[in-house]
């Protein structure tokens, strides 16, 4: 039986998917892909169920239907929120499909008052066609000052190619989700989280919560960063990825 296991396990390696954020697609990912796709067993794909569905449990659902068998996920921002409640749902079903987790710049927690009030001014502006001053009012709080000049621009195109109804369904995803501290310890899985130590959107003290509450889970914050990681610091986050696939093994 072990050694029929094991046959299937190698035929049938675990896909890596890769979560984007909000409004964020296959190019939040694109410095990191090549040596992802060197280093993974299995596939790697980037997932757009955080554009396909109107909550996180539809979106967790739909990502697990698509995707059957063993799975490795590295989400950013609603992609790790995303990944976390893949991980809740798993739990309930089936714990031994998630092989390994990576959550970057995220957090666990549900949505204070303050900024539910604050995502439902920002979909007024956005349902009254003012969607790209508002981004270009709050670009520059996704970065660290270093790198906001290099790419502030890139950052509002791809927000631009979402769309406001993009961004309005996937705030008033995050803004109706649950707070997920209470079931991290239940993930059994090797788990990375890796944040920007200048964080303005998911300050570090949210990764060091969800490093604390998993089991067995690394750290790392990353100097001269703010939120989005895979663009500001790409070489370290690929280096941090890389790792922790060569860990699972």
């Amino acid at each position: 039986m072990a050694g029929r296991l094991a046959r299937m396990t190698a035929a049938n390696p675990p896909r890596l998917i890769l979560l984007p954020g909000m409004a964020c697609d296959a190019a939040l990912w694109q410095h990191q892909l090549p040596a992802l796709q060197a280093a993974a067993p299995g596939p790697v794909l980037v997932a757009d169920a955080h554009a396909r569905a109107d909550s996180l449990p539809a979106m967790a659902a739909l990502l697990l239907a698509e995707h059957p068998g063993e799975l490795l996920l590295a989400g950013c921002s609603l992609g790790g929120m995303l990944a976390m409640e893949v991980a809740r749902q798993l739990g309930r079903q089936a714990p031994q499909r998630l092989r390994g987790l990576a959550l970057l710049g995220t957090s666990a927690r549900a949505d204070t008052p303050e900024l539910v009030a604050l995502r439902t001014a920002g979909i007024a502006e956005l349902e009254a066609g003012r969607g790209e001053a508002l981004l270009r009012a709050n670009a520059l709080f996704a970065f660290h000052p270093a790198h906001q000049l290099r790419l502030v621009e890139d950052y509002i195109a791809m927000m631009l190619r979402a769309g406001p109804a993009a961004l309005i369904r996937q705030n008033r995803a995050v803004m109706a989700r649950a707070d997920l501290r209470p079931t991290l310890a239940a993930i059994t899985c090797p788990t990375l989280v890796v944040g920007g130590e200048q964080d303005q959107l998911t300050p570090p003290e949210r990764s060091r919560e969800i490093a604390e509450a998993i089991p067995g889970a690394q750290l790392r914050l990353l100097g001269e960063c703010g939120h989005m990681l895979t663009w500001e610091r790409p070489q370290a986050v690929t280096a941090l990825l890389v790792d922790w696939l060569a860990g699972l093994r």
